[in-house]
This record gives structure tokens, C-alpha cells and sequence, in this order.
């Protein structure tokens, strides 16, 4: 459905599935360690704090040579923005996506894998259909015809899961 906007291109989609396999790929591993014996097991706030800190540790080096100090105080000024509100916006949205991600991490603990990702799913498209209403962006019938499918693709996921196994 997005494939006829005019924004499209495949780096983008690109990038896209391939932060859907590494974030489904970290939720199933991550899942296996939680699930372990205390001594070799971690819960679910250790184990998102490892993971963190462990990000922390390689994407600082990556952001320093990919953008430099392009965000420093100077360069945001001469941009025109004023770099407290950047930085409370900064600061704000690494807050929010922080607590996002320790609840993610918090249901995961409670459900298996691909429930988590169903749910995922499931927000995306409220996310997508809140902004569609809130922005007021016209909708094609592709993308209506793609939300459907989305859509029915939990709904009878979700009937599956439900359905009691038949005795053999």
C-alpha cells in the first residue's frame, strides 16, 4: 500500500524490513534468556538494561563519525532553533521511547514471540490509523485495502491462537 506514495523508495522499505527482522530476531532471542534457569536467565528489566547499554556502547561511536557535532549548540543556533528546546525535545522522546521499550520488554516476559509481534502489529496500525484521522491525510484504496489485510491477518491469528488443539 505504501508503495504508491509519493515519498516511496526501496532504501526506505529497505531499511525498514530490515529493522523488523533485527527487532523480531532481538525479541525471540531475548525471549530464550529470559525463559532460562535463574542462574543462566535474566529477567526482563536486567536483561533490557544489558541490551541498552550494550547499544549505547556501539552506536555512540557510529553517530559521532556519521553526523560529528552537527547538534552542537553553535551549529543548532545558526540553523535557527533554539538548542534548549532541542534538547528538551531530545530528552523528552529518549524518555517516552525508553519506557516504550521496558513494557515491550515487560510483556515479551508474559507472552511468547510471536503474540508480542502480532500485538507490535496491532499498534502500528492503530498508530497509523490515529494519524490518518488526527492529520486528516487522504487514503487511497490501496492503503485501505492494505490496513485490511493487516488487520485480518491478526484477527485470524488471533482465532487460531484461541482455537483449542483437537485431541488426536
Amino acid at each position: 500500500a505504501s508503495a504508491t506514495e509519493a515519498s516511496f523508495n526501496w532504501m526506505g522499505f529497505g531499511a525498514a524490513m530490515g529493522s523488523n527482522l533485527t527487532f523480531q530476531s532481538r525479541n525471540v532471542l531475548s525471549k530464550k534468556v529470559m525463559t532460562g534457569d535463574m542462574k543462566k536467565g535474566l529477567d526482563n528489566i536486567n536483561l533490557f538494561s544489558i541490551i541498552t547499554i550494550m547499544s549505547f556502547c556501539v552506536m555512540t561511536p557510529i553517530a559521532l563519525a556519521v553526523e560529528g557535532l552537527k547538534l552542537s549548540p553553535a551549529n543548532l543556533s545558526a540553523m535557527g532553533l533554539d538548542p534548549a528546546v532541542i534538547l528538551y525535545k531530545a530528552l523528552a522522546a529518549g524518555l517516552f521511547f525508553h519506557a516504550y521499550q521496558q513494557i515491550s520488554f515487560m510483556i515479551l516476559e508474559r507472552v511468547n514471540p510471536v503474540t508480542h509481534s502480532v500485538g507490535n502489529c496491532v499498534k502500528r496500525v492503530v498508530v497509523i490509523a490515529s494519524s490518518i484521522v488526527f492529520f486528516q491525510t487522504p487514503v487511497s484504496t490501496l492503503n485501505i485495502v492494505g490496513t485490511v489485510i493487516a488487520l485480518s491477518g491478526v484477527f485470524l491469528y488471533a482465532r487460531v491462537k484461541s482455537a483449542k488443539p483437537k485431541a488426536a
